[in-house]
């Protein structure tokens, strides 16, 4: 054998084609990573002053590239009338919207209205209306529409639909201890109705699942009382839905996302505890702006980031730089 030692030889074919396949690797990850904005809103407009400026907030809102607005409920003030003519008003509102918009009721536009200051109606005539009205087939209000999934059967109120890796779910939960009532024992409407709410939410938590989805949104009006859950005191109208709520979170590997109103307090918490009370760190509670501070809440879907959302207040007017 000689005493020379083999000198390495480089295939310069080889370190061009690796990089066109580094490249091309990254292109695919930068495909598949995705950035997507949404608005909330909610408990607006109570007064004049906000009926005048709503319409310029959904301007302002558009000019923000969201993908779809959802109002959570109260679309007019405890005290103000249930009239039809008040129901076409905020229709045509809602869906002059550049882009699609989702409203979930509320309890001041149907439970409250037997109030003799709104109109003394019969609280499910009134969302019998909101229902003709509002959720009449399958697709949003706006200018451009979203195609939305609704329940089968009396609750078209009741819709889902997807954005990226996120499932968005309505829920029909309003404020006023959810209809239950002003004695120890329900509502009929409330009995009616809460199987099935229960019934959409477990259907919906299976499906996020199956497709083993990165996140899910619930958007409904009340304020379910997490607090009064967690210390052992809920409130009857929302005790199933939280225990089923927590049972199913617990299940699920991605995030959970609770948007509601009715407390007219804007915040970003984690406030859902397990059965041991301890914080359930897959669960965020967004709530809105509400009278009288008016404002929405932008909504960020990043599926680069650990925690798959982001939320970012904005008050209105907006400030100046």
């Amino acid at each position: 054998m000689s005493g020379k030692k083999a000198t390495p030889t480089v295939d310069r074919k080889f370190w061009p084609k690796l990089t066109w396949a580094l490249l091309l690797v990254g292109a695919m990850t930068q495909a598949h990573a995705e950035v997507l904005r949404f608005a909330l809103i909610g408990d607006t407009p109570y007064s004049d002053y906000e009926r005048a400026e709503l319409p310029k907030m959904l301007e302002a809102i558009a000019e923000n590239q969201v993908e779809f607005v959802a109002h959570i409920g109260d679309i007019k003030s405890g005290k103000g009338r249930c009239d039809d003519s008040l129901f076409d008003d905020r229709h045509r509102i809602f869906n002059a919207s550049r882009v699609p918009f989702v409203y979930v009721p509320g309890d001041n536009e149907w439970a409250d209205c037997d109030r003799i200051s709104n109109g003394n109606y019969v609280p499910v005539e009134r969302l019998n209306r909101l229902r003709s009205l509002f959720w009449s087939n399958n697709l949003s209000l706006g200018q451009n529409k979203l195609s939305l999934e609704r329940q089968t059967g009396n609750y078209p109120e009741h819709s889902c639909f997807r954005l990226g890796p996120v499932l968005f779910v309505t829920l029909n939960l309003p404020g006023g201890n959810n209809n239950w009532g002003m004695t120890s024992q329900p509502t009929e409407e409330f009995l009616n109705r809460n199987p099935v709410v229960l019934a959409w939410l477990t259907e919906n938590f299976a499906l996020a699942r199956r497709d083993r989805l990165a996140g899910i949104v619930l958007l409904f009006q009340a304020n379910p009382g997490f607090t009064h859950f967690s210390q052992g005191l809920p409130h009857q109208g929302y005790q199933e839905f939280l225990e089923l709520l927590r049972h199913e979170a617990s299940l699920f590997t991605g995030q959970v996302v609770a948007v509601h109103g009715d407390s007219h307090i804007s915040r970003i918490d984690h406030p859902l505890r397990d059965k041991q009370g301890r914080p359930m760190s897959n669960f965020t509670r967004v709530e809105t702006h509400g009278y009288p501070i008016m404002g929405w809440t932008r909504g960020i879907v990043d599926t680069e980031s650990p925690t798959l959302f982001r939320f970012e207040t904005q008050p209105w007017p907006s400030k100046k730089p």
